[in-house]
């Protein structure tokens, strides 16, 4: 059915006013004002009371659950698709992460098309958090090629405790068979790199900038916002060009000052708004270790968290337009989704709906409504 979004307040996330948006199938065909088609098979939404902003994505979730730092009962449970639209996500990517041996891409690759099928975007990286990484075919430069859900590899450890202590020129070799793997297929090719609490920080991405011709922007290191010392390392890796990755998902480990919101703000005060992207860490386990790396427990990552952090934010002195880029523009931009992340002719029919006080009242994935004035529609095969 043909939809028309009436009289809304678009924000793309540039402001665009009041108008009409007009969708038919996956597609938005039109943001005109006073939209007018006479047939019974347009449905009209009533928008004059609320605010029009992409879809988000979250660049890194473990979709078919994470953990076990502290063995078998500590494995966390896979992503529940209400959970998604709660969150007004519509375009997510899923990993593995620490274990990469009882979680696997077969799964992974399998969930990623059960998200598809009831309603949103889902993308997939090849590999864990450990090098050599694991692969569909034995390549990441043909699981890029060939397979149509690979948009590149992670999340893989670097600075971290967990990690397999990869050398710069393993790093360097995944980096390159990325880039040429994403020429090939047309897709980012991106390396997102798990940043862990180390001391290297982000020496290993420096040294394989400084010394290849691969671009900054082939990486995306998340968990920036993990200590202070990282969060300021990143302001100097933000202004060299780069991408960097906040996460949302707090637990308890994380402090007040190092919430994505309270982070983004430093960047936005330092002109880096174009250069931040949010994700969950959705499903991911969030252990505490002592000082002596002796697992003490775990918080889970939600998904959810994406639109609490952005919505602090803008509570919190933050445009609408500047914290809406952290989730949607910016990681379409490093993720090179072309037709994800913004409001516009032609483009994917990924729309939120907000009321006043920024509220999620309507999630619209691909021009199929999954939540309709703060009800969910659309909930999930086993929910």
């Amino acid at each position: 059915m043909i939809k028309i979004i009436k009289n809304v307040e678009i924000f793309s996330p540039q402001p665009l006013s009041r108008k009409d948006i007009l969708i038919a199938n996956d597609k938005i065909l039109a943001i005109e004002e006073n939209i007018v088609l006479n047939s019974r098979h347009v449905q009209i939404i009533d928008g004059s009371s609320k605010i029009a902003v992409p879809g988000f994505i979250d660049s890194h979730v473990h979709i078919i659950g994470g953990g076990g730092e502290g063995g078998f009962k500590t494995r966390t449970p896979e992503l529940i698709f209400s959970d998604l639209v709660k969150g007004g996500i519509t375009t997510v990517v899923g990993c593995l992460g620490t274990d990469g041996v009882t979680r696997n891409l077969n799964s992974l690759y399998a969930k990623a098309k059960a998200l598809d099928e009831e309603g949103v975007t889902c993308y997939i990286y090849s590999g864990s958090y450990r090098v050599p990484i694991i692969t569909f075919t034995g390549s990441l430069l043909q699981d890029l090629i060939l397979i149509d859900k690979v948009i590149g590899a992670g999340e893989i450890a670097i600075s971290d405790h967990r990690s397999s202590q990869p050398t710069l020129e393993e790093l360097k070799r995944i980096a390159a068979d990325a880039r040429v793997g994403g020429i090939l297929s047309g897709k980012a090719g991106i390396v997102n790199l798990h940043l862990g609490d180390g001391d290297d920080k982000l020496n290993m991405i420096y040294e394989i900038v400084n010394k290849t011709e691969i671009p900054i922007t082939q990486f995306l290191p998340t968990h920036i916002n993990r200590n202070k010392e990282l969060l300021n390392e990143g302001l100097n890796y933000a202004r060299m060009g780069g991408f960097i990755d906040f996460t949302t998902s707090t637990g308890s480990l994380l402090e007040e000052d190092l919430q994505a919101w309270k982070s983004l703000k430093l960047y936005v005060e330092n002109g880096f708004e174009n250069h931040i992207t949010f994700s969950s860490d959705g499903q991911g386990s969030l252990p505490r270790f002592n000082e002596k790396k002796e697992f003490i427990g775990l918080d889970v990552g939600k998904v959810t968290s994406v639109y609490e952090q952005f919505k602090i934010a803008v509570e919190n002195g933050i445009t609408l337009e500047k914290a809406l880029k952290a989730v949607t523009q910016n990681p379409a931009r490093i993720l090179k989704l072309t037709n994800k992340g913004i409001i516009a002719k032609g483009k994917d029919a990924d729309i939120i709906l907000l009321d006043k006080d920024l509220k999620i009242t309507d999630v619209i994935a691909q021009g199929r409504i999954l939540m309709s004035n703060y009800e969910i529609i659309v909930k999930g095969t086993f929910e």
